[in-house]
């Protein structure tokens, strides 16, 4: 095995009927997958407001919102009580995010996975979960579920818990601006995606530097068929990294409705975009769910290692955008390194 080259590299396979080649009879959104309006060249203000309030109004963003604003009015200890580090307040933390981390990912996974309630339609990969000695207790599920609800939920939770306290024991001032409405709308919704953005992508093309892939961010690659679980299902090392995004907050004040969005969409955000599905339907009701983006990285290792919101990998040459054109320039690339 050539020194750069990833332990269990998948082969890329020709498209057949599946344009990205993962399997026939998957779902095909559409493509190419496109840079957002906000980062177009030349500009296009119209386009870039427009997607900007889409962002805001995107389904799960609001419904992260909302969840974070009862948790913030109702769940949140006081800044006089997070002003001391004390065990009994953290725990409630914790067991505040195990909750909503189990309801959201395993009611999603219930319904996509357990239920079948949409059977295959808008599924990436017509392949189940799988099992085999390579997961955590023979199967991938338990595996996903067992990584996620232990250590991921442990670092969501302990980061969360210090960023809390290092406002409210004066360590991180919080100026007035702070809590203007129209700064913690914009901070909660597209800052919040931001930052995650950023900090995604330069945290994963670290892991994926190979000793520390090989050693870490491999238990997360077991997927490349991912699920639901798979979404915060990691190594302990990695969520120590992942979650350092909360740091940011240290240095930039926000309001504590912030810091809980962020802890929502790095926490249970995930999931939806792991589900394997491109939308999941209840009834006559359907919202977004699964990123053809992420998929495409779960499959191909090297290629889309942020997403879509922010386009760091079109800067950086690793964009994949779905088409045959992209699956070349990939085999290419391919080829390139195992010449080296």
């Amino acid at each position: 095995m050539p020194e750069n080259q990833l332990p269990e590299h998948p082969p890329i396979e020709q498209p057949a009927d599946g344009y990205w080649g993962l399997a026939n009879g998957a779902y095909e959104p559409p493509v190419p997958i496109e840079v957002p309006a906000l980062f177009a060249w030349p500009p296009r203000p119209l386009a870039a407001l427009v997607w900007a309030v889409r962002m805001i109004l995107y389904p799960w963003i609001l419904f992260y919102l909302v969840l974070s604003i009862l948790i913030w009015r109702w769940f949140l200890p006081s800044e006089a009580t997070m002003a001391t580090l004390q065990l009994w307040w953290i725990a409630g933390i914790w067991f505040r995010n195990l909750l909503v981390v189990g309801l959201i990912v395993g009611g999603l996974h219930w319904w996509l996975y357990v239920r079948r309630a949409q059977g295959d339609d808008f599924k990436f990969n017509p392949r189940w979960p799988g099992t085999g000695s390579k997961f955590t207790f023979g199967s991938q599920i338990r595996d996903n579920a067992f990584w996620t609800m232990t250590s991921g939920v442990a670092f969501l939770s302990i980061y969360e818990a210090l960023t809390h306290w290092a406002y409210a024991s004066g360590l991180v001032g919080r100026p007035g601006w702070a809590a203007n409405p129209v700064v913690v709308l914009l901070m909660a919704t597209l800052g919040v995606v931001f930052v995650s953005t950023a900090h995604f992508w330069a945290n994963h093309r670290l892991i994926h530097w190979v000793p520390v892939y090989r050693r870490v961010h491999a238990l997360h690659h077991r997927n490349p068929n991912p699920t639901p679980w798979t979404g915060i299902s990691m190594h302990p090392l990695e969520h120590l990294v992942y979650f350092s995004g909360f740091l940011v907050f240290w240095v930039l004040p926000v309001h504590p409705l912030v810091i809980l969005m962020f802890a929502m969409y790095e926490g249970p955000g995930p999931a939806p975009s792991h589900s394997g599905f491109a939308r999941v339907r209840i009834g006559r009701w359907e919202a977004p769910a699964g990123d053809l983006f992420h998929q495409l990285h779960h499959r191909y290792f090297e290629v889309n290692y942020g997403n879509t919101q922010m386009p760091i990998d079109r800067w950086t040459g690793t964009w994949h955008d779905g088409t045959k054109a992209a699956h070349q320039q990939l085999k290419g690339r391919r080829r390139a390194d195992q010449l080296d």
